[in-house]
């Protein structure tokens, strides 16, 4: 029996996917396996030993003390593009929004003061030019970020008739594959700012990413533009920014991220951090991090971790071995001469490195016993070792 520690509030759907006769689910757990949260703030004193993995019902995963968990051998799961369709919808509200004055408007009919309908329909004829706004169509959008999201808002926005061009260093083939061929690439981040009409952003939150968009990036912008961040905070210089629309050297700022110091400045719309507040978001979230910790325990099978390489190997009738090691060269001989010591036959094996780290899955004709399990474990550079499951029914 599993035991899963849930934080925060993880949509039923996601709950479900845990098999009742192999998992215990609930927030009060003692020595859990497994970890799975949204927000929660997870360090290394709120980490049990017990725990074998954590997963991110989200994309992000800067609540969770990464390193510490890489160095303890545990992986790190999140869901990228479960939150993708709910991301670019409310990107597609931002643009608008900056383009149409929706707000004002809305704000401007819902305080006037009109003694019949006529009176109403003159205030509201007079008042209208007071928000003359402009069409998506024919205008550029820049997307700084080709993955899940940045792709699906490149599309609409080529569906809406705008052109679009593109950035990002770190596209992966997955990721090429999904994009518009008319999305045109950019060689850097400053051609793309120059070129582009809004420029909207969609980057993980990294040391290389914190502050991307400061003063000399805003100063290569058209000062008409607009900018966009529904990413994460801190990939925006709040104050550069501010500084910018009180220039108006920028249009506007349209972010999910409210900041102090965007108070007062014009041209600022600020969202209470929706762009995965939908409930199909958080049931895609929570069912695909309740699917990777269920083929992690079951199958010792990584897939969408942040710190440990992805990892399949499908499942055999014999028993299954995790080995998790530094990523130096000759680590893996001295494990499969501790196999061969104790006559244990390797029926399949798989084994990928990520930075320093390397995971291995060995499928045995045998269980080894505690004893071997221990040799293993106690190799220079073997950071943890876990029997998966003994050998199928039938074997």
């Amino acid at each position: 029996m599993f035991r899963i520690r849930t934080h925060n509030r993880i949509a039923l759907r996601g709950l479900e996917r845990f098999p009742r006769d192999r998992f215990e689910v609930a927030s009060e757990l003692s020595d859990p396996d497994a970890i799975l949260l949204r927000s929660h703030p997870l360090d290394a004193d709120g980490l049990p030993a017990t725990v074998k993995a954590v997963a991110r019902a989200g994309a992000g995963v800067n609540n969770i003390d990464v390193a510490h968990c890489s160095r303890q051998g545990i992986p790190v799961f999140n869901t990228p593009g479960a939150n993708a369709n709910a991301v670019k919808e409310l990107v597609l509200a931002g643009l608008l929004l900056s383009s149409r004055h929706l707000r004002q408007g809305l704000d401007w009919v819902a305080g006037l003061d009109a003694a019949d309908e006529a009176d109403l329909h003159r205030q509201v004829e007079a008042g209208k030019k007071h928000f003359l706004g402009r069409e998506l169509q024919g205008r550029t959008l820049g997307v700084v970020g080709l993955g899940a999201i940045g792709s699906r808002v490149a599309r609409t926005a080529l569906d809406l008739g705008m052109q679009v061009i593109g950035y990002d260093p770190a596209l992966s083939v997955d990721a090429a594959w999904r994009l518009p061929s008319q999305v045109r690439p950019m060689a850097s981040l400053e051609a793309l700012l120059a070129r582009a009409d809004y420029v909207t952003l969609h980057l993980p939150l990294l040391d290389a990413t914190r502050d991307l968009i400061g003063a000399q990036q805003l100063a290569a912008m058209n000062p008409d533009a607009v900018l966009l961040n529904f990413a994460r905070q801190g990939i925006v210089d709040d104050a550069a920014v501010a500084d910018a629309l009180r220039a108006e050297r920028l249009r506007g700022f349209v972010t999910d991220f409210p900041s102090l110091l965007l108070t007062g400045a014009p041209g600022v719309l600020a969202l209470p951090h929706l762009g995965a507040s939908t409930g199909e978001s958080e049931e895609n979230c929570a069912m695909m991090a309740a699917d990777a910790l269920v083929d992690f325990l079951e199958n010792g099978n990584i897939r969408h971790s942040v710190n440990f390489p992805d990892l399949i190997l499908e499942p055999g009738p014999g028993a299954r071995l995790a080995v998790t090691n530094r990523n130096v060269p000759r680590m893996l001989g001295p494990v499969l001469s501790e196999l061969a010591e104790a006559n244990l036959n390797v029926l399949d094996m798989l084994n990928k490195s990520r930075d320093d780290l390397a995971y291995n899955l060995l499928d045995l004709e045998q269980a080894p016993d505690p004893a071997v399990l221990a040799r293993i474990a106690g190799l220079e550079g073997v950071i943890n070792v876990r029997l998966v499951h003994a050998p199928r029914d039938g074997a």
